[in-house]
């Protein structure tokens, strides 16, 4: 599923190509995504500038000025800028086209969603409950620790929740914890102030380090620009289960949490 990393990368790959640009045509292919396409959507673009593009969370806003479309890119959307005589495949199921430009979203399992918002995008269902980002200064140690009192949860778990702080997935959270020295599977309510401060840092660094790379490409992963992303290559403990830690050289253990692949040094991360 592609991760805050990789929805920033995106948003960098495709934002010098749309904004400030008119949009000329809305081509739907597939209107049945997640939701269905907002009805009437190409009535509501069709001739206006994009104003600007900003991601929240794994959400991606694209500000027309009379409102805002809303694109998520479930469990294996991609978007990228192609040129309007490329032939679109079987999985291309819509294209905001900028004259002799497309915006084209490609999406195999039809999980993302292309929603109209009016109003304050922020307040909207699908974002009003989303906590801080992790790469600005409301995500802090301080805000970590008031969080984490008096809970029971795995520490991984609570760091994946999108209420908490957004755009931490698997990988990422798998990550983090390894580089703050902080077992997944701890109780969030014992973790230390000072583990807090590491654990914060740490996943600030692992995220920004990603956005850098490129993403981490997985599956079928590549940014606005078609090109894959990197960090896979830097992976620490995700996917090396019973491979040597980088540290003490014992095998890593993999459990499953909430179905999802753990990875962690039993000795490095207490």
């Amino acid at each position: 599923m592609p991760e805050l990393p990789e929805v920033e990368t995106t948003l960098r790959g495709i934002a010098p190509h749309v904004v400030g640009q008119k949009v000329t045509e809305i081509v739907i292919r597939q209107p049945r995504l997640r939701w269905p396409i907002t009805v009437g959507l190409a009535e509501l673009v069709t001739g206006r500038r994009l104003v600007n593009a900003v991601r929240r969370g794994k959400y991606l806003l694209l500000n027309f000025g009379n409102g805002h479309a809303l694109i998520h890119l479930g469990m294996s959307g991609s978007l990228r800028i192609v040129n309007t005589d490329e032939p679109p495949s079987f999985h291309d199921h819509f294209d905001l086209v900028f004259g002799k430009r497309a915006l084209r979203y490609c999406d195999p399992r039809r999980f993302g969603c292309l929603l109209w918002v009016d109003g304050e995008p922020e307040l909207h269902k699908l974002l009003a409950d989303l906590g801080p980002e992790p790469l600005t200064d409301k995500f802090t140690a301080d805000y970590l620790y008031e969080r984490t009192r008096k809970r029971s949860q795995a520490i991984k778990q609570f760091i994946m929740d999108s209420k908490i702080v957004v755009g931490v997935g698997n990988i990422y959270a798998n990550e983090s914890l390894f580089m703050a020295g902080i077992k997944p599977i701890r109780k969030t309510g014992s973790l230390t102030r000072k583990n807090c401060e590491d654990l914060v840092r740490d996943i600030k660094f692992v995220l920004q380090h990603s956005i850098d790379q490129g993403g981490t490409t997985l599956r079928d992963f590549v940014g606005g620009d078609g090109k894959p992303g990197y960090f896979k290559q830097e992976l620490l403990v995700y996917g090396r289960a019973g491979e040597p830690c980088t540290l003490c050289k014992k095998p890593l253990k993999e459990v499953r949490m909430n179905d999802r692949t753990t990875v962690y040094c039993v000795d490095c991360q207490k």
